[in-house]
């Protein structure tokens, strides 16, 4: 499940305090950076920074570039850094139709093919992380290695604790702004990935999730079990903003995964050989 724009002042506070305290470039509104793409019917708008292997940051529902701000601040000294406005969010053209994870998926994947990246890292919060599930399912060549953090295959009781799905119900009910309504049918009816999809991924996986996130451990966990070449971080006292509340501890674990060879040993492949 994924946030709104109401959810987003927790994170946009953090961003502005990060971006007062170490005056950086104003990331998501930087003329010296930013650019479009005419794919797909629309302007998607885009910045790089950095040098390196392509990693490629996806935002949340209701966020934007500026949502990834201290993620392209780390990595952009390890990596070239790719960030979007996906569809309707930010910069990019909203035309407004009814907005799919399919349509955001299949726009970020025209982008790449523009700037001629074979393949990439990607790490994707919520939303992102979803359409990150996308791309390796729909265009795998992309994706070298993923991230996900608070992802979900479907919007259903199950996977969504039930206060969240409360929130959500009555955030709809009560919408006047024709905008934000589009935002939240989107958490209320999507994604619909069958489980039989993940099979599909065939690179390396990380899924990601807090202790008291949105979405259901268990959910995380169904995940993580369905993709051959996955790892699964729980993070501890954490909620669906996990990457901002204990920045050090998840961009310790990131960067493992990305550097570091992923292992699929369990203890059971250790200890079947033993004797007693």
């Amino acid at each position: 499940m994924n946030f709104s724009c109401t959810t987003l002042l927790f994170l946009l506070l953090s961003v502005a305090s990060v971006q007062c305290q170490n005056s950086i470039p104003p990331y998501g509104n930087n003329p010296e950076a930013g650019k479009y793409a005419e794919v797909n019917g629309i302007k998607v708008y885009y910045e790089i920074y950095g040098e390196g292997e392509p990693l490629l940051l996806i935002h949340g529902n209701g966020g934007s570039i500026k949502s990834s701000t201290p993620k392209i601040e780390y990595y952009k000294r390890k990596y070239q850094v790719i960030v979007m406005d996906s569809r309707a969010h930010g910069k990019t053209q909203d035309i407004g139709d009814s907005l799919t994870y399919e349509q955001m998926t299949a726009d970020i994947n025209a982008v790449l093919e523009q700037l001629d990246i074979d393949s990439c890292y990607i790490w994707g919060q919520s939303d992102g992380g979803i359409i990150g599930l996308k791309l390796a399912i729909d265009y795998p060549d992309k994706v070298k290695r993923l991230a996900v953090f608070g992802a979900n295959l479907r919007p259903e009781p199950n996977v969504v604790y039930q206060q969240n799905e409360d929130w959500l119900n009555q955030s709809i009910a009560n919408a006047t702004d024709e905008y934000k309504l589009r935002l939240l049918l989107l958490m209320k009816y999507q994604p619909q990935i069958p489980i039989s999809d993940l099979s599909k991924i065939k690179v390396p996986v990380l899924v990601m999730t807090g202790d008291r996130d949105v979405i259901r451990l268990e959910h995380s966990i169904e995940i993580f079990s369905n993709i051959k070449k996955s790892n699964l971080f729980v993070m501890p006292g954490a909620t669906h903003f996990g990457s901002y509340e204990k920045p050090e501890l998840f961009f310790q674990v990131l960067d493992d995964f990305f550097t570091k060879p992923v292992t699929t040993i369990s203890t059971y492949d250790i200890i079947k050989d033993l004797k007693y």
